[in-house]
Parts: C-alpha cells; structure tokens; sequence
C-alpha cells in the first residue's frame, strides 16, 4: 500500500510540476507577443566594411564610392543607407569618360525611395571641368536632378578665379549651370567682358 501511496504522492508532484511550467511558459508567450510591437526595427540589416562600390548603366560605369563603412537600413518605412566615417565617390560622364568628377565628405546619406542624398563635413565637389567646390553641406535632388546647399560655398574656377556664395547655390546634378546666392569673387575682366556679350 505504501509503495502505491509513493507512486500516486509523485505523480500528483509531476503534475503540479507540468501545470507550472505550462503556465510560465504561456505568460511568457503573451509577454513576446505583447511586446512584439514596441521593437525597434531601425538599425542595420547590412553592414559593408572597406566598401567599393560600382554603379552601371547600359554597360558605362557611372560611378565609384570607396568608404571605410556603409550602413544599410531596410526594415523600416523609409529605408536609407549611410557612411558615417565619409565617402569618396568618382562620377562618370559619357561626354568625358576619362575624366571623372569627385565628391568627398566625412558623412554621408542617401534615401532609397525619394532617391536623395546628402553630404555633410568638409565637402569637396570637383567637377570633370576642374572646377573646385567648398561647402559645408550638400543635397542631391536624384530626380530633379538637382544639387543645392544653403552654406557658404568657396569656388575655384579652372583658370584660377574665385567665386564666394555667401547664402548656397543650387546647380543642375552635372554642373553645366548653377546659381550663387549673394556672391562675391576676383574674376577676370575678360571673363566679365564674354559673360555680357
């Protein structure tokens, strides 16, 4: 009789055991699902270290960015890429092929949807004319083909002259026209003489 007592004392033990951890784990299940909303989902999905990137089109290489570190963030609404420890990009244009222009900045972010960059810290912009930029900051419209900034920009023309815009400027994308708000600068008489004819 005593040996069935034993038997029944620990089965009545294993089942009050198993109703404990049933019930432990079902709280925890509804605390995950529960929390499941809160998550953050902005960090990176990729991380590319010592990048070399190559864009194309049709065959003709329209661009090359080298940064120490590029971030993707895709698990969210507005997914962006970014190079936190700066970028270095040359661009192509068909007209000149072997003549790139160059972009550099410390900091870097492009918006994937609205196809828009900007460029912060130390922005210099040589063009495939030798033209020099100086800037602060920088944004790139892709779509209006477009590329404005608000900052001061220092402008060195390729036959030495000077330009400042004091308030920005904002360009076409392959710098074939642009504007300078409140402008000063040493140029040429000649330079001034063509521009009014």
């Amino acid at each position: 009789m005593k040996f069935f007592r034993n038997i029944s004392y620990k089965k009545n033990i294993a089942y009050l055991f198993s109703c404990a951890i049933f019930f432990m784990l079902t709280s925890c299940e509804e605390d995950l699902t529960n929390n499941k909303g809160k998550n953050n989902k902005n960090f990176a999905s990729q991380i590319i270290n010592n990048a070399n990137i190559i864009q194309r089109d049709s065959g003709f290489v329209t661009m090359r960015a080298k940064a120490p570190i590029i971030e993707k963030y895709e698990l969210i609404d507005s997914p962006y890429t970014v190079a936190r420890k700066g970028v270095n990009i040359l661009f192509f244009d068909k007209k000149k092929p072997k003549t790139p222009g160059t972009i550099k900045a410390k900091y870097a972010k492009f918006y994937d949807y609205k196809q828009f960059y900007e460029a912060r810290g130390d922005v210099r912009i040589t063009t495939n004319e030798n033209e020099r930029f100086a800037m602060q900051t920088v944004f790139w419209d892709q779509r209006k083909k477009r590329i404005y900034t608000k900052d001061t920009v220092y402008v060195t023309m390729k036959d030495g002259s000077t330009l400042i815009g004091a308030h920005g400027m904002t360009a076409k994308d392959d710098f074939s026209e642009y504007v300078f708000y409140q402008n000063s600068g040493d140029f040429t008489t000649d330079k001034l003489s063509e521009k009014q004819k």
